[in-house]
């Protein structure tokens, strides 16, 4: 009797080691498989390379003009494109070209926004190296195969008019020399309400976003339907 129970209490034993183990292993029949990439985004990108203007600064996130932009652009059936926004505040002419190549070379955008220069003119910096800059991020950009709008801006008067003015010429003489894009002042009939601007009266609010992208759609969608076509 003692063996039979022994032999019992053995087989109770491995019978339980058997549901353990079976328990604990996975059902290779019913696996979890992969989970699936989800597939890559194959639009065309737009690039907006700008300064604090274009970065949202002072604003909630995801207020800008540009992010207005990408919400206009998936507003349309046709929506064709991804928008990234390189923008970064106090940026100049110099720094984003030092960018640029790196942004082409990740991106390979379609089209390409430069809004960039204010912070050029707000430091007083030489205007023959502004124009320089711009002409040389715009010939990068076409050697990438890309379309061009360049973004004008003006400037307070404080290092005496004759700068601010030819300040604000410079976006102009390049386009033309160049045959580009041009938004002539992003700024268009916001520069002299106050109540569009921030505390410090240069950065521009949320409320103004709106009339920001709308100075430049107009320069922009021509560009956008030729590459789309």
């Amino acid at each position: 009797m003692r063996r039979a129970f022994i032999g019992r209490i053995i087989g109770m034993l491995a019978g339980a080691a058997v549901t353990v183990v079976a328990a604990v292993m996975p059902n290779t029949s019913h696996a979890q498989q992969p989970a699936k990439k989800a597939p890559a985004d194959t639009r065309p990108v737009l690039l907006v390379l700008g300064d604090s203007l274009s970065a949202e600064y002072g604003l909630v996130r995801d207020t800008g003009w540009v992010k207005l932009l990408e919400q206009r652009l998936a507003r349309q059936a046709a929506n064709q494109y991804s928008v990234v926004n390189a923008s970064i505040s106090g940026e100049t002419t110099s720094g984003g070209l030092t960018r640029l190549p790196a942004l082409l070379k990740n991106h390979r955008p379609s089209v390409v926004v430069i809004e960039l220069g204010a912070n050029d003119g707000l430091r007083g910096l030489p205007l023959d190296l502004m124009r320089k800059n711009l002409r040389a991020m715009i010939d990068a950009c076409r050697a990438a195969g890309a379309s061009v709008l360049i973004v004008g801006m003006r400037i307070p008067p404080n290092y005496g008019r004759d700068y601010a003015e030819r300040f604000f010429a410079v976006f102009g003489e390049v386009a033309r020399e160049t045959k580009v894009a041009h938004a002539p002042f992003i700024l268009e009939g916001l520069a002299e309400d106050l109540s569009m601007f921030q505390g410090d009266r240069i950065h521009p609010t949320e409320k103004a976003q709106s009339r920001m992208l709308d100075n430049v759609w107009p320069h922009l969608q021509p560009l956008l339907a030729t590459r789309r076509s």
